[in-house]
């Protein structure tokens, strides 16, 4: 089993700490970004409720990496959401997140919200996650093209972050590693603005991690900078002895959309140039020094879920069959739990329409208020009932 005798972890006031010589589990390279919302106040609470959770490692348990990082995520969701009910200042504050744990020969991720996890091998870029937003989930059903969802009205509501609910659904998955292997964990304020294309782009120009990190952040203000972005990056090493966690230079960066100027939030300084020939000599006994970098977050999509959900409306049926009007998006979260509430019933039920004038008016498109209600009273008035 691999084992890292000594780990510097990063903590909000900067201090570090020696881990217990016999915990991998505790002490293995643990990356996390987290994304806050709700707020500048608030969301800033969430994401730091959600690093700081992080930096005490993985639970120790027999289970594997990804049920001890879903474990932490619960943990930090708990804690957000119990603290969100307590404050009314900071009621339905919540954050993303994406964390990457670093093992021997893979890396595990855990992931809730909008933020991204890459991997970047042999020149190609490849997404480790799936978006838990409303036009990502369009889009998986085929309702959007990608152009679309890039100008899609509601592009910044997710469906899912940490604090909103008691509980929280996490994607985990563990993906292979390899040595050369760079790992981007961002933030959708970069990949909003530029596209995957152009993130890989400059992930084959830069000579470092950390000129990378700058690169993406300063296309992403070109582009428009209109959220914060956070870019952290990390590359996989050449361990040959199995003695220490295969990270061999890390970079945080990130830019405050609001705050005005760019600053370094967390950075893994790189080993000494002599470090990997003493990690590969016999007997060095398993020693090496690894930072956690922890993305420090920033303010981002604000109340973006709670304003949709209050500024339109469509048209459907309620449970008899009748015509309605609902306030909110017409979708579904976990735990049964509606973006949508009725407004109005009429007396007129679906079924006394024309097929073709059913299906047209009942697709559920999203209105204003006034185009919703002239629609309903239309129906009542029977200007609208032919083919």
């Amino acid at each position: 089993m691999l084992r890292v005798a000594e780990q510097a972890r990063k903590t909000d006031t900067g201090r570090a700490r020696r881990a217990n010589e016999d915990s991998y589990f505790a002490s293995a390279p643990l990356f996390v970004v987290a994304d806050g919302m709700g707020g500048a106040q608030a969301g800033e609470v969430a994401s730091g409720i959600a690093v700081e959770v992080f930096s005490h490692g993985l639970p120790d348990s027999g289970e594997s990496v990804e049920a001890r990082l879903a474990a932490r995520v619960q943990e930090a969701n708990t804690e957000i959401h119990e603290l969100s009910r307590r404050d009314a200042d900071r009621a339905g504050m919540g954050t993303t997140l994406t964390a990457a744990y670093v093992g021997e020969d893979d890396v595990t991720i855990a992931h809730v919200g909008d933020s991204r996890a890459y991997r970047w091998r042999d020149g190609t870029l490849e997404r480790l996650t799936d978006d838990h937003s409303l036009v990502e989930e369009l889009m998986r059903q085929g309702r959007l093209t990608a152009q679309e969802a890039g100008e899609h009205p509601q592009r910044s509501i997710i469906t899912r972050a940490l604090g909103p609910e008691p509980a929280v659904e996490v994607d985990t998955r563990t993906v292979p590693s390899r040595p050369g292997d760079v790992f981007l964990l961002c933030s959708d304020g970069l990949t909003s603005m530029i596209s995957e294309d152009a993130v890989a782009a400059v992930l084959r120009d830069a000579r470092s991690l950390d000129q990378a990190g700058r690169a993406l952040v300063d296309a992403a203000n070109e582009a428009g900078g209109r959220d914060n972005i956070t870019v952290l990056l990390f590359r996989v090493d050449d361990v040959s002895s199995g003695a220490g966690a295969p990270v061999q230079e890390a970079t945080t960066t990130s830019h405050a959309a609001l705050g005005g100027g760019e600053r370094v939030v967390a950075r893994t300084p790189q080993p000494p140039r002599a470090a990997p020939r003493r990690r590969k000599r016999r007997g060095w006994g398993g020693r090496l020094t690894i930072l956690l970098v922890v993305g420090a977050l920033i303010a981002a999509i604000g109340l973006g879920l709670y304003a949709g959900v209050n500024s339109v409306y469509f048209v459907g049926t309620d449970d008899q069959g009748r015509i309605a009007l609902f306030r909110g998006l017409p979708y579904n979260l976990p735990l049964g739990i509606s973006l949508y509430r009725t407004q109005y019933r009429s007396g007129i039920p679906a079924s006394s329409l024309p097929p073709a004038r059913r299906e047209s008016l009942l697709d559920h498109k999203l209105r204003s208020h006034s185009d919703a209600t002239d629609l309903v009273r239309q129906l009542e008035l029977g200007q609208l009932q032919g083919s």
